[in-house]
């Protein structure tokens, strides 16, 4: 235990660092699916582990324990109880921080909606008048699509038909999950804050294949794109980024569609099923110790 209980910090750092260089290798939606898959798995197993090491704490007090010692056995101490409880604190830091971020979620999911209220069941294009040009995908059942009339004043036939499409495959390809999976795995686990920003930007560039397919012309989506973050001015909107990103974004557009490639993919889950057996081992090993037997 008192090796595998720490594989999942270490290859969630791996994942951090790694993660995010490796996808850029393979096609957005193979590389969003294979990120936040690891991250999830990466994330779990770092919380399984923490509270393994918190679980020490309270070994003194377990009946099989007990038994042991009082028949004159002595049992190793897994860890030194500083660091149980500094893994104690550390679990709870990271469960705050996963609520929060839940919270969040939900208060953005329910302004979203609100904005949509009044329109038919079945309407997915909602049109709020706004000088502030926004375009948002707002996941449900079922899922619409808020843009504003600035938004589409700003865009031309061609690019307003690009802006739907890349919007529409965010509803259709459920891209707001990969992002908030990738986001708690972030809160539980800060060491994969750079893996939910590459989930993020994926899961655009994902959108932005799909609207270039469905558009039939790439440079018709890379310059809807270009002018709606021109028009911007910069500000958070649904084809939202930071400037670099979607210069970068737009090159992707520009330049020949990207290979899907499965070893890119499998690499990084491998990272996440590592992390995973790390922590099974370390639970093994924890009881084997706890019950007297050897590690």
């Amino acid at each position: 235990m008192r090796i595998d209980v720490y594989t999942p910090l270490l290859l969630s750092l791996l994942l951090g660092v790694a993660g995010p260089r490796l996808a850029r290798f393979g096609t957005p939606a193979a590389a969003a699916r294979a990120l936040t898959g690891a991250a999830v798995l990466t994330a779990g197993a770092c919380l399984w582990a923490l509270a393994l090491l918190t679980a020490t704490l309270a070994g003194e007090a377990l009946p099989v324990v007990a038994h042991a010692r009082a028949g004159g056995r002595a049992l190793p101490e897994p860890v030194p109880d500083a660091v149980a409880l500094l893994a104690l604190v550390v679990l709870a830091v990271a469960v705050g921080r996963i609520l929060r971020a839940v919270r969040a979620r939900r208060a953005t999911r329910r302004t979203l909606r609100r904005l949509c209220e009044g329109h038919p069941p079945g309407t997915e294009l909602v049109v709020a008048a706004s000088p502030r040009p926004q375009a948002f995908a707002v996941p449900g059942d079922p899922g619409r699509i808020l843009v504003t009339s600035a938004m589409l004043a700003a865009l031309r036939p061609a690019e307003r038909r690009a802006l739907l499409a890349h919007e529409r495959a965010h509803l259709t390809h459920r891209h707001a999950f990969y992002v908030h999976a990738a986001t708690l795995a972030a809160a539980a686990n800060p060491l994969l804050l750079p893996v939910r920003g590459a989930v993020a930007y994926l899961v655009e560039r994902w959108a932005d294949e799909q609207a270039a397919g469905a558009v039939g012309d790439r440079g018709t989506t890379a310059r809807a794109l270009a002018r709606a973050a021109l028009v911007s001015h910069r500000a958070d909107c649904a084809l939202h980024f930071a400037d670099r990103a979607v210069t970068r974004r737009i090159a992707a557009l520009l330049s020949t569609p990207p290979r899907r490639l499965r070893p890119v993919a499998a690499a990084i889950l491998t990272v996440g099923a590592l992390a995973a057996l790390g922590a099974a081992d370390a639970t093994g090993d924890l009881l084997s110790l706890l019950t007297g037997g050897a590690l």
